[in-house]
C-alpha cells in the first residue's frame, strides 16, 4: 500500500518555529544516545520546501 502524503502550508514565522522545534528535539534525543534518522528526514524537508511568493505589495 501507497503512503499518504500530507501537504503543510507554512507562513514563514511557523516554518521558522518548525525548524527550531525540530533541532531542540534532535539535540534531546542526541542526549538521550537515541537514533535522530527520522527528525533530519523532516528537518531535511521543512528547510528545503519550496517558498511561496507574495505578489501583493
Amino acid at each position: 500500500m501507497r503512503e499518504q502524503k500530507y501537504h503543510v502550508y507554512l507562513t514563514a514565522d511557523e516554518q521558522s518555529r518548525v525548524i527550531q522545534s525540530l533541532i531542540r528535539l534532535k539535540n534531546e534525543l542526541i542526549e538521550q544516545g537515541r537514533y535522530t534518522d527520522a527528525v533530519d528526514d523532516v528537518l531535511c524537508k521543512v528547510v528545503s520546501a519550496k517558498k511561496k511568493r507574495n505578489f501583493f505589495i
